[in-house]
C-alpha cells in the first residue's frame, strides 16, 4: 500500500525489453532505503524491486503491465514517480493507493497559474463513476484533489510543492498518464452489487 506522497523523482537509466516482460533500470536517492524484494511504486504501478546498485534498482515489468499502464511509453531519461511502500507506524498523508493502475488517461491541459497549474486530464468512461469532486484521485502515483468533472475530463490543481517534487510538472498535452481511483468508491460499488443480489 502507498499514500500518493511521492518520495523522489526518479530517472529512467535503461529498459531491456523481451518477449514477455520489460526490465526497467531506475536511478534514485531512495535506494538506500530499498531491499532486494520491497515493493516500490512507479508512476502509480507497484514494482518489486529485484537488483540494488549504489545508485539505481532494477524491477521487472510484465508484459500486461505495460500494455494496460503507461509505463510501455517510457523511454530512457523520462522522470518517474516514485513512493516506497507505506509504514503502519506514519501518518498516512495523502490518501489509500494501492499501486494497481484503474487505466491510462492523457493529459489535456498543463497551464501554469498565478500559484498553481491547471492540470485537466481526460479518463477512461468507465472510470468517471468513481471520481467525485473533491475526491481523492492518483494520477501517476501521486495522490490529488479532484477540482471539476466535466464529462471525462477531470480537473485538478498542482500546488508549487507537487510541480516541484513529482513529474507532473513536465506533463504536456497528449502525455499519457495511470489512473487510480479511490478504491473505496470500488468497495462501495461492490457491496452494493452483493446487496442487490441477496435481495433477489
Amino acid at each position: 500500500m502507498f499514500t500518493g506522497l511521492v518520495a523522489d523523482k526518479g530517472r529512467i537509466l535503461a529498459i531491456e525489453k523481451g518477449s514477455e516482460s520489460a526490465l526497467i533500470e531506475i536511478k534514485s536517492s531512495l535506494v538506500s532505503e530499498l531491499e532486494i524484494g520491497d515493493s516500490i511504486s512507479v508512476n502509480g504501478v507497484c514494482l518489486t524491486a529485484i537488483a540494488l546498485s549504489a545508485q539505481a534498482f532494477k524491477a521487472d515489468v510484465m508484459i500486461q503491465t505495460l500494455r494496460v499502464t503507461s509505463l510501455g511509453s517510457l523511454d530512457v531519461g523520462d522522470p518517474v514517480n516514485l513512493e516506497l511502500a507505506a509504514r503502519a507506524d506514519s501518518r498516512l498523508g495523502g490518501h489509500i493507493v494501492q499501486g494497481h493502475v484503474d487505466g491510462v488517461g492523457r493529459v489535456k491541459e498543463n497551464s501554469p497559474g498565478e500559484k498553481w497549474n491547471k492540470f485537466v486530464i481526460s479518463v477512461p468512461k468507465e472510470l468517471v463513476k468513481y471520481i467525485v469532486n473533491q475526491g481523492s484521485i492518483a494520477i501517476d502515483g501521486v495522490s490529488l484533489t479532484v477540482g471539476e468533472i466535466l464529462g471525462e475530463e477531470i480537473t485538478l490543481w498542482l500546488i508549487p510543492e507537487t510541480l516541484a517534487k513529482t513529474n507532473l510538472s513536465d506533463k504536456r498535452t497528449g502525455d499519457l498518464i495511470n489512473v487510480e481511483v479511490d478504491v473505496i468508491a470500488k468497495y462501495v460499488e461492490r457491496l452494493m452489487k452483493r446487496g442487490d443480489q441477496d435481495a433477489n
